[in-house]
């Protein structure tokens, strides 16, 4: 009888499964953007109430097994509203809006993430989908005007050039104002392995940029830490702000390749007005004089550009399960620049990749690596040398009446004319050759314990290594009088090798119903080795070879052999981190960082950088719980330190010189040295109304920097000339941060986003005694010339000229304010005012997306059309347009003098990208998410600046005090016309 139970229960169970089955059901569906209706890969999708899910695919399909019962699908992805749907058939297509103030985000901090909504501090975050369009060979150039407080320059137009970025204003005096970049986990050292010229010649000068062995199409999204509660956790690299950048990961499922192909056309934007043939001779009669016309009307600069063409090529291949994932991905990029024989050619390969291991799949591995090598052809353009060394001056000199070549030939050039150094620029194009390659891997390992649910250890070591080269030569037919002696080469080596070993201990627990709590423990350390060597000749017999092949054959008494290798630095750290939750209402961050560096003397060895920051989700209180105008209230507040170590390693040890047959000292070392430290106050609200239609934040930040770092020069007789001391005195920055995010439209098939953040920003120095010079002008009748200083009351590189009052109608000479025996505070360089504006507009399947930014408030020198483009010119060399035909005869005799009168203001605002993208789609069952676009880049700049281009910061500094706002000859910017492919298989 038991048994005739057990047999009835069984068949009953089966029936019922049976049943069961028999009634769930299989459901597809697709995920899409709202904005654009674009698939929404890897979003999940789950049945409410069930444990069963699924990851949307490529093309934000999905099919997923409801069992009977349930009616209804949850759908979540990072950045968007979560959504929950009834099930009213066997297909369902979800759209999904944006989470505008983006609460629910997971931010990366540094060494750890955190939920946006628990942030104290001020954090920017740039997502891909936002990234300027266009060519660029470095991620800084994605962010320029897409955080507020963030300046980005494009210092050149050269490919691979380098880039200034200012995060809040500058802070120091002669330590490093560049920010700190953190790429996965790894601190760059922040300099480029590219070696500079060696020798004598008109070597291009361009520093590089150390960030160009990233691929751009391989980053997912970049933050930006601003204040001291976000960068304290980096202590002593943490003053000038902090930049962290996440490259791309795979995705759970089947592999799925991804690629992009563009190709693009870039053309001169402007250059300087100077006479043509028939004016100069014009000019020539006006002036009475008698020599110089040679008869033609020739423009040189047309001849030595061009139009550049760039192919730019990604592709990746990721994938995996939950337990372990992939993706590699590969790039070319060869980019022409519009300097004829300027060129970029870059191969980067990543990889990265996570798994879990052992049942429980508490124990993971993440390997990242990242390799890359460029192969640079540099222009003959350097700040560094007389006039008549770079390209660009000798085209804009070039006398317009005289051919380039011999007239009926094409290959026999044309010297310069007798007692002239001008060089023919196009045989200074053919007989000059400089090239550059460097090879960079970031290569890391970080395995990964979890200890406990709530607690998870982590190791992680990397290693940053890059390798530079450089060859450069002068051909001996190239007549460079003065320049270079029967031709000249040189080859410079470079490398550079940092190591980091950090262990973590990261804590995220929800203690009880109202506190969480999310920490991190750590110990850190990091070593930084550089090293390099130079060997340059002169006087070579043309035999036809390249002559950095050959250095032994010039003369042996032009050699010079020149080697270096800078004491190891080494940081050691202990750190930690706690965000308290209470109530998702209230929130308080502590940060915690000692840092020791042998880079400072052994009576300062540790500095200590504490933060403190709080907030208040006010909308989580119940008086504005159910506000329906206010969906998003957020007040925060933050203090604390930071500090800057970026000056040369050893500088606070006794430093000798080696000669052949001698040791000498060099520098006096500092026992005494110290941290640079800036101590910073910020206060901000986060905002969202109107159903979160708009949202934006504003900050205000005080910022004051004390024993700031400088390189004191020592009266003489002394043994050395020089020591590193910790200044008197401060320097304060100090404004106001505002973004503000709108949707205009939002419907089915059409929205309109607009986007803007602006800056207001305040430099001030106090407390120094004396004066410190730098901003060096250069060329003809500025020998030795500073045009800036730091002193008391007055922002950071202030101008200090003559002041020019115009030209006397009599003599045609110059007439400046005292008869130019005083000099006056002229300006700031600085910025007062940073602008940012976007806005997107999406019709179906249709994308425009437009980028501007802005700069206000500064004044720049135009120090090319001071020294290259002077009256003086007249007769031998070309001259600007502006000094003929005003009414007032400006005598040639009028030596080029610093004065005012080449300073001008440097606003402008910059239509910086436009994008017009059609989705097609699939075609077929291989062919996914095609999407085809046209993209125009740097399309009109609005400003007066009478320069290039009013976004330039050529190197003139001075013994190694930075500068800023010089224009010297630099390469040109260009304007740029793309059209790209993408698409995933």
């Amino acid at each position: 009888m038991k048994e005739i139970k057990l047999l009835l229960c069984l068949v009953i169970l089966v029936c019922v499964s049976v049943f069961s089955f028999g009634q769930s059901r299989t459901v597809t569906g697709q995920v899409t953007d709202s904005k654009d209706n674009s698939p929404l890969v890897d979003a999940t999708v789950s049945v409410v109430g069930k444990s069963v899910s699924t990851k949307t695919k490529a093309d934000g399909s999905f099919s997923i097994n409801v069992p009977s019962g349930s009616n209804q699908l949850r759908i979540t992805y990072i950045g968007f509203q979560d959504q929950t749907v009834s099930i009213t058939g066997s297909n369902v297509t979800i759209s999904m809006a944006a989470s505008t103030e983006n609460l629910t985000d997971v931010v990366v901090v540094g060494y750890g993430t955190a939920r946006r909504k628990d942030l104290t501090g001020s954090v920017a975050s740039v997502k891909e989908k936002d990234f300027n369009k266009g060519v660029f060979t470095s991620p800084d150039q994605l962010i320029q005007g897409k955080a507020a407080g963030v300046l980005v320059i494009n210092n050149t137009g050269q490919p691979g050039g380098s880039t200034t970025v200012r995060i809040r204003g500058a802070s120091s005096i002669r330590s490093g104002n560049q920010p700190l970049f953190v790429v996965d986990g790894v601190p760059l050292s922040g300099g480029s392995a590219r070696p500079g010229g060696a020798g004598s010649g008109s070597y291009g000068n361009d520093a590089g940029n150390p960030l160009n062995f990233i691929n751009p199409s391989d980053i997912a999204g970049i933050e930006i830490l601003k204040d001291a509660s976000a960068t304290a956790i980096y202590g002593s690299r943490g003053a000038n702000g902090v930049v962290l950048i996440t490259t791309k990961r795979g995705k759970s499922g089947a592999p799925q390749v991804d690629a992009s192909a563009s190709t693009s056309v870039s053309s001169l934007i402007k250059t300087l007005k100077v006479l043509n043939g028939d004016e100069y001779r014009a000019a020539l009669k006006d002036y009475g004089l008698t020599s110089g016309d040679f008869g033609g009307n020739v423009n040189a600069f047309d001849a030595i550009t061009r139009k550049g063409i760039t192919q730019n090529y990604s592709t990746a291949i990721g994938g995996g399960t939950e337990n372990g994932r992939y993706r590699i991905s590969a790039g070319y990029l060869n980019q022409q620049g519009i300097i004829k024989t300027s060129n970029l050619k870059k191969f980067t390969a990543n990889l990265t990749s996570n798994f879990r291991f052992l049942e429980s799949k508490k124990l993971g591995l993440d390997i990242n690596i990242l390799v890359s090598q460029t192969d640079e052809q540099i222009a003959p353009i350097s700040a560094f040398v007389g006039f008549e060394g770079n390209l660009i001056s000798q085209a804009l000199q070039w006398n317009p009446t005289h051919p380039l070549i011999k007239p009926g030939t094409d290959s026999a050039w044309i010297d310069p004319l007798a007692g002239e150094t001008t060089i023919n620029p196009l045989a200074q194009l053919r007989y000059f050759d400089d090239r550059a390659k460097v090879n960079s891997i970031i290569a890391s390992i970080s395995p990964s314990y979890k200890i406990t649910k709530d607690l998870e250890y982590k190791f992680l070591y990397s290693v940053n290594r890059q390798v530079g080269v450089r060859r450069g030569q002068v051909n001996r037919l190239l007549n460079a009088s003065g320049i270079v002696n029967r031709g000249a080469a040189f080859i410079s080596n470079s490398e550079q090798t940092n190591t980091q070993i950090t262990n973590t201990l990261n804590y995220n627990k929800q203690l009880t119903s109202d506190f969480n709590l999310n920490a991190v423990v750590g110990h850190e350390w990091l070593t930084f080795d550089s090293r390099g060597n130079s060997l340059n000749g002169q006087d070579f017999t043309n035999v036809g070879l390249n002559y950095y092949d050959y250095i032994g054959y010039s003369a042996q008494n032009t050699r010079g052999i020149g080697s270096s290798a800078s004491p190891t630095t080494e940081l050691q750290s202990y750190f930690g981190r706690a965000i308290i939750n209470y109530k998702d209402r209230y929130l308080i961050t502590g940060t915690f960082r000692a840092d020791g560096s042998t880079r400072f003397g052994e009576n300062n060895k540790y500095g200590y950088f504490p933060s403190v920051g709080v907030a208040w989700n006010a909308s989580s209180e119940n008086f504005l719980k159910n506000n329906t105008f206010i969906n998003n209230l957020k007040v925060r507040a933050s203090w604390g330190k930071t500090g800057n170590q970026e000056f040369p390693s050893g500088a606070s040890l006794n430093r000798f010189g080696f000669g052949q047959q001698s040791i000498s000292r060099a520098a006096f070392g500092n026992p005494d040295l110290k941290w640079e430290t800036s101590t910073t106050t910020n206060a901000g609200i986060d905002f969202s109304i109107l159903g979160n239609r708009i949202f934006g934040s504003v900050d205000y930040f005080y910022k004051k920097t004390t024993d700031v770092l400088f390189e004191q020069t020592i009266a003489q007789p002394a043994p050395s000339g020089r020591i590193w001391i910790n200044l008197p005195g401060y320097v304060l920055n100090k404004g106001v941060e505002i973004s503000l995010t709108g949707s205009v439209l939002q419907s089915k098939d059409l929205n309109w986003n607009i986007g803007g953040n602006a800056s207001f920003l305040q430099n001030d120095v106090q407390g120094l005694k004396g004066f410190y010079e730098t901003g060096v002008l250069r060329g003809q009748g500025f020998s030795d010339v500073r045009g800036q200083r730091l002193i008391n009351g007055q922002p950071l590189n202030v101008w200090y000229l003559r002041r020019f009052e115009g030209i006397d109608k009599t003599t045609g000479q110059s007439i400046y304010t005292d008869g130019g025996n005083t000099l006056f505070y002229s300006g700031s360089p600085n910025p007062k005012m940073l602008l940012g504006l976007t806005t997107d507009f999406n019709y179906k399947k249709l994308t425009a997306t437009v980028n501007m930014n802005g700069t206000f408030g500064h004044y720049l020198f135009n120090n090319t059309a001071a020294s290259v483009l002077g009256i003086g010119n007249l007769g031998t060399r070309n001259i600007a347009k502006n000094l003929v035909g005003t009414g007032i005869k400006e005598a040639v005799s009028n030596a080029p003098s610093p004065s005012t009168r080449n300073l001008e203001k440097g606003n402008y605002i910059k239509m910086a990208n436009a994008t017009i993208s059609y989705r097609i789609g699939n075609i077929g069952n291989s062919i996914r998410n095609l999407n085809i676009s046209l993209t125009g880049q740097n399309l009109f700049v609005i400003t007066k600046y009478s320069g290039f281009d009013p976004e330039v910061n050529t190197d003139a500094g001075l013994d190694g005090i930075p500068s800023l706002g010089v224009e010297y000859i630099p390469y040109p910017s260009a304007r740029t016309f793309l059209l790209g492919l993408n698409f995933s298989l």
